[in-house]
């Protein structure tokens, strides 16, 4: 293990603070000695790099959390591949470029398990990453995601910047996106499952075979892992993040469906994609390294669906 990045009295910004992952490490962080540096989109353009650069400067953060993305599921990804490879692209690489300039001690870039190739050998290890063509259906956001970490790579190579890269498992949680148009899997599962149930509908239909097979981490076990990396990891190669389970999305849904108590059937539409048949990461590194999850996924999405309920009306 490389020599521990102390956090405390540090400044830290997190990048995409509003976000899931970004408002869970707030969480995280919020009792540790720590100051914690945030920009709404209102005050900064993500995609503008003047902007970063002097925001950057002005506030001078001793380490960097790269949590800022445009995400969405399949929906968003195949009708909006532009903005998912343009907006991601300017925005990793406006900070991590800005980063450098202003002399940022580290730096912490999320990537995604989908950019791993679509017929990656399970459990799928860092290695992987370039080794065969990507999943058509999330391609475009795979491939910023890839330029953000070989971006991370070659400001260590050539400047010896302390700047890492992690890849999550889908996280799901607290902070959720619930939008039907933009969500992933977990969050339309859960609203969907929640509006049938109180429109009496008496069947609902899920997209695909329902046989691909998932892994997800509760978004504060994946706060609690990046955090940390942020001390205890200094390498080049990304690092894996997940929960080690994977579950089928027909059981996915049948667990919600129980959960959120609907009590109608699940049709399943295969005339709709599935994406990638499997994506489980190989997570022995960090395990290694002496992390491991602690939410179970029931757990979680008992936490997520109170969640939903109490906020539903905000979002």
């Amino acid at each position: 293990m490389a020599q521990p990045y102390s956090l405390e009295g540090k400044k830290i910004w997190i990048a995409g603070h509003n976000g899931l992952v970004g408002s869970a490490i707030s969480r995280n962080l919020m009792e540790r000695d720590v100051c914690l540096l945030k920009a709404d989109r209102s005050e900064l353009d993500l995609r503008c790099q003047n902007s970063v650069l002097e925001w950057l400067e002005i506030n001078r953060p001793d380490a960097v959390v790269v949590a800022a993305a445009l995400v969405g599921g399949i929906i968003a990804n195949s009708t909006r591949p532009a903005e998912f490879l343009y907006d991601n692209l300017m925005i990793q690489s406006n900070i991590i470029h800005s980063s450098f300039q202003s002399g940022v001690g580290k730096l912490l870039f999320l990537g995604s398990n989908c950019v791993y190739p679509k017929m990656a050998t399970q459990p799928i290890r860092e290695s992987t990453l370039l080794s065969a063509p990507l999943e058509p259906t999330n391609e475009w956001y795979a491939l910023a995601k890839i330029a953000g970490i070989k971006l991370c790579q070659a400001y260590r190579r050539q400047y010896t910047c302390n700047f890492i890269s992690a890849m999550p498992a889908s996280a799901y949680g607290p902070g959720d996106n619930f939008d039907l148009e933009s969500s992933h899997v977990m969050a339309a599962l859960i609203r969907r499952f929640h509006e049938a149930k109180l429109q009496g509908v008496e069947a609902l239909s899920i997209w695909g075979s329902g046989t691909p097979l998932r892994e997800f981490i509760h978004v504060d076990d994946c706060a609690s892992a990046l955090v940390f990396l942020l001390e205890n990891y200094n390498e080049e190669g990304p690092i894996n993040i997940g929960s080690g389970q994977e579950i089928s999305i027909i059981n996915l849904a049948e667990l919600i469906k129980r959960i959120v108590g609907y009590d109608g059937d699940i049709h399943l539409d295969s005339s709709k994609p599935d994406g990638m048949q499997r994506k489980l990461l190989d997570n022995s590194r960090i395990h290694d390294l002496g992390w491991t999850p602690k939410i179970s996924l029931e757990r979680g999405i008992e936490e997520t669906y109170s969640w939903f309920l109490n906020n539903q009306d905000h979002l």
